[in-house]
């Protein structure tokens, strides 16, 4: 039991790097936000900890003001729901994990799915999250794929043929629009092939303005 509590307060190498870096711990600055880091559990896609020691959530400064601005937005929406992140600020080490767990797609299609670690993924520069909308009980709303899905069901851009042809719900893809609304009323950028996805910078604004997390 003692060794257990001691692992616990040891310190995280890779949180106390971000914070060196000036990262901030999300749910030190927005309560109402939910954080299940699913690269911290065997709940992804390796079915594996990928992350180690790190659960906490970390993003710039002005990602995480752009979040704070979306979990408003929600709960104007929807008074009591939260936003629940999968995904923060990523390791540049723990991007070359990634990739190389997808050996069975070439690169080119492998890119779709994960960045490539030689281009840095917006993740590593701590400016993409990775997430969902969890109701009052904090319970994630249906949003017709698991987080990383690797499939047309998650695309954004396939749903609305997706809901004509039965393969999504409408309620899935309401709870899709809302999440792309509050995100994109807080100034974060969409992609084309993840629901749960969203930039707060350009890569190229993100390699200018911040360092890679290592």
């Amino acid at each position: 039991m003692l060794h257990s509590l001691l692992a616990q307060q040891k310190p995280c190498l890779y949180e106390d790097k971000m914070r060196s870096q000036g990262l901030v711990e999300v749910q030190s600055e927005i309560k109402q936000v939910l954080v299940q880091l699913k690269y911290a559990t065997v709940d992804n896609f390796m079915h594996q900890n990928v992350y180690g020691c790190l659960t906490k959530a970390f993003l710039q400064k002005e990602t995480v003001k752009k979040l704070a601005r979306a979990q408003t937005l929600l709960e104007m929406e929807k008074p009591g729901y939260h936003l629940l992140i999968y995904d923060a600020a990523r390791p540049l080490s723990k991007q070359w994990d990634l990739w190389n767990a997808l050996s069975q797609y070439p690169p080119q299609i492998r890119r779709n799915y994960v960045a490539s670690p030689q281009e840095h993924s917006i993740h590593n520069y701590g400016s993409a999250v990775d997430l969902t909308i969890a109701d009052e009980q904090g319970k994630a709303l249906d949003m017709g794929t698991p987080f990383d899905y690797f499939g047309k069901k998650a695309y954004p851009k396939a749903e609305k043929e997706l809901v004509e042809k039965g393969i999504l719900s409408k309620e899935v893809y309401l709870n899709r629009l809302l999440l792309r609304k509050v995100m994109q009323q807080a100034g974060f950028i969409p992609i084309e092939y993840e629901w749960w996805h969203f930039n707060a910078f350009s890569r190229a604004e993100a390699k200018k303005r911040f360092q890679v997390v290592q």
